[in-house]
């Protein structure tokens, strides 16, 4: 049975599936784009700039499936673990508050730094082939 851990776990089995397969979607629509960019080649380099949006939310999806915790969730107080046998509701207490939505925004800051990382790296091997 899971528990809702204030900044540590706040999603279960049910919820990470779903952030997973967010995260594959996302990174299969970026990388969609750069095959039609890099097959077309008319389209303007300036049109990869369209895949950072679904990067960035890969990365949310995976992140919030690896460390087991929603940044939604985290910013409005609840919780949900009914995919793993735990129970679902809303985080009542500031310190437990608090501290889900600072991993929320560590989960944000990561994803956004990944996002770059990725971003440029790509645009350097794209640029360069």
């Amino acid at each position: 049975m899971a528990e809702y851990q204030p900044g540590v776990c706040n999603i279960g089995a049910n919820q990470r599936r779903a952030r997973r397969l967010s995260a594959v979607a996302s990174f299969a629509v970026a990388i969609g784009i750069v095959v039609v960019v890099s097959v077309v080649g008319a389209v303007s380099q300036l049109s990869l700039w369209a895949t950072v949006p679904f990067i960035f939310g890969g990365y949310v999806g995976a992140f919030q499936d690896y460390f087991r915790f929603c940044v939604a969730f985290g910013a409005l107080a609840r919780y949900d673990l009914s995919g793993s046998g735990g129970e679902s509701g809303s985080v009542d207490t500031s310190e437990a508050v608090r501290a889900d939505r600072r991993k929320a925004a560590k989960i944000l800051l990561l994803s956004a730094a990944a996002t770059i990382v990725t971003s440029g790296i790509g645009y350097a091997v794209i640029t360069i082939l």
